[in-house]
């Protein structure tokens, strides 16, 4: 069984966002950075992994996917703003990390 997550990502600028969903974070997020991830992520440089949100059903994770994409940018940095308040990397290694964002 996999766990899929939804995750927002960042410029260092924070003025771009983009959401995707994916079973493996710490690799999606590694080939965001690499230029690998996506031609928007690569020209605009959304390498910092800013939220997530863990599901156990690939569909519920799609679903929430599609509504954070349809909501306004405000709705998204309050969701943002809301879990992780200095908008930190959380894939940083100096950044205290959930259960859910690591494993070990």
């Amino acid at each position: 069984m996999f766990t899929y997550y939804v995750y927002i990502l960042t410029n260092v600028k924070r003025n771009v966002m983009y959401v995707g969903v994916t079973n493996d974070l710490e690799k999606r997020v590694a080939e965001h950075r690499a230029g690998t991830g996506g031609a928007f992520t690569r020209q605009y440089r959304v390498h910092t992994l800013v939220y997530a949100e863990e599901y156990q059903q690939i569909e519920d994770a799609i679903v929430r996917e599609k509504q954070i994409k349809g909501w306004r940018r405000s709705k998204k940095d309050a969701l943002v703003e809301a879990a992780n308040p200095t908008w930190a990397d959380l894939l940083d290694a100096g950044v205290s990390k959930g259960p859910s964002l690591r494993s070990g």
